[in-house]
C-alpha cells in the first residue's frame, strides 16, 4: 500500500474549492510518509488548466477519468470506479471532503471494499512508527474530540470537514503528471439516472460558502433581536450564522450552527456579537481571515483571537453600524 489520494469534486467541468483544500490535507500526510499525493478526478470536459491546477496545489499525479456518462454525480457509478481503481493501485490512504458528494460516495465505497471510514474529520496526521491514519473529529454532540484509527484495513478512508484548512499557496513551478483512466462498461449503474438540478428557492447564502458572516449568540437574549444580526447582515451583504447555544435555544435553525457541530467557516470577514467564544465555535471560524468580536464581557475568549475586539453592550454598538453602512451604503448608490 502507497500513495495517499485525494478525491477532486467538480461540477459542470469546473474543479470545486474544496478540492484544493483537501490537496493541503494530503499534502500533509504523503510528506509524513514520502510518498506521492494522487487526486483522483471523475466527470466530464474538465479543462486542462483545472488539472494543472490540481498539481500547482501540491497533486504529485492527477488520476483523470473524463467520460460523458459520468458528467453527473451518481453514487453508484462513481463507487464502482473507486473501488475498483483502490483495488488496482492499492492506495494507502483515501480522503475526500464531508460534501454531499463525499458522504455519499465514501461509505458506499468502504462497505465494498471491506475497511473502515471515520466522517467528518477536523484534523489528519500519521501516527509514528504504524503509519496509522489519525483520524479526530467531533463526538457526543461535539463536546468531545475523539481520534479514531484503521490499524488491521487499508485503505484508510476519511471525509474531511470544509473549510477546516485553507487550500496551499499555488505553485506554479510545481511539476506532476497526468494519468488517463478508462470508464469500465461494468462501473456504470444504470439504475439512478439524474434528471437535473433545482436551486434552493429561499436563496440563502450558505453559511459555509459567505465570504462575510454575521454571527449572533446567547448574548442577544432572545431569539426575536435576531433580527439585529439579519439588518446588519443584510447592509454587509453577508450570511448569518449563530453559535450553537443560540440554536439550542429555538432561536434560529440548525443550518446558521458555526463550530464543531455545526459549521466550519473560511469568511474573509466573521463578526461575532454576543457570542462567548467556546471551543467548538472558535474552532469553526479559526480560518477566516479577519474576525471582529462584539461582547460586553473583556474576559470573552472570542475576543483573545479576534482581529478587532469592541468591548461594549451590542445592542448599543451593532445599530450605530448598522445606520454607518446605511449611509455609506446609500452614498454609493
Amino acid at each position: 500500500m502507497h500513495d495517499i489520494w485525494a478525491l477532486a469534486e467538480q461540477h459542470e467541468g469546473v474543479i470545486k474549492q474544496v478540492s484544493f483544500e483537501l490537496l493541503h490535507r494530503g499534502r500533509l500526510l504523503a510528506d509524513s510518509l514520502g510518498v506521492r499525493l494522487v487526486s483522483l478526478v471523475i466527470g466530464h470536459s474538465v479543462s486542462s488548466a483545472s488539472l494543472d491546477e490540481l498539481i500547482a496545489r501540491g497533486a504529485d499525479e492527477v488520476l483523470v477519468l473524463d467520460d460523458e456518462r459520468v458528467s453527473d454525480f451518481v453514487c453508484e457509478t462513481f463507487s464502482n470506479i473507486l473501488v475498483r481503481l483502490v483495488r488496482e493501485h492499492r492506495p494507502h490512504t483515501v480522503i475526500a471532503a464531508a460534501t454531499s458528494t463525499g458522504r455519499t460516495l465514501m461509505p458506499h465505497a468502504a462497505i465494498k471494499i471491506g475497511t473502515g471510514l471515520t466522517a467528518d474529520c477536523t484534523e489528519l496526521r500519521i501516527e509514528e512508527g504504524t503509519g496509522n491514519l489519525l483520524q479526530t473529529r467531533p463526538a457526543i454532540g461535539g463536546n468531545i474530540m475523539a481520534t479514531i484509527k484503521t490499524p488491521h484495513h487499508r485503505p484508510q478512508m476519511a471525509t474531511v470537514r470544509p473549510k477546516s484548512m485553507l487550500p496551499l499557496p499555488r505553485d506554479a513551478s510545481r511539476k506532476g503528471s497526468r494519468v488517463n483512466i478508462e470508464l469500465h462498461l461494468e462501473d456504470i449503474d444504470e439504475r439512478v439516472k439524474v434528471q437535473g438540478y433545482r436551486r434552493d428557492p429561499s436563496g440563502a447564502n450558505p453559511v459555509e460558502e459567505a465570504d462575510i458572516v454575521a454571527a449572533g449568540g446567547r448574548g442577544l437574549k432572545k431569539g426575536e433581536n435576531f433580527t439585529l444580526i439579519q439588518e446588519l447582515a443584510d447592509e454587509l451583504g453577508a450570511a448569518v450564522g449563530a453559535s450553537r447555544d443560540a440554536v439550542d435555544r429555538g432561536w434560529i435553525g440548525y443550518a446558521h450552527q458555526i463550530g464543531l457541530s455545526g459549521k466550519t467557516i473560511s469568511p474573509k470577514l466573521y463578526i461575532g456579537a454576543g457570542i462567548s467564544g467556546s471551543v467548538q465555535h472558535l474552532a469553526g471560524i479559526k480560518t477566516a481571515e479577519n474576525i471582529i468580536s462584539i461582547n460586553s464581557d473583556p474576559h470573552a475568549p472570542i475576543h483573545q483571537i479576534a482581529d478587532l475586539s469592541i468591548v461594549g453592550d451590542l445592542f448599543t454598538v451593532i445599530p450605530i453600524v448598522i445606520r454607518k453602512l446605511r449611509q455609506k451604503n446609500r452614498e454609493v448608490r
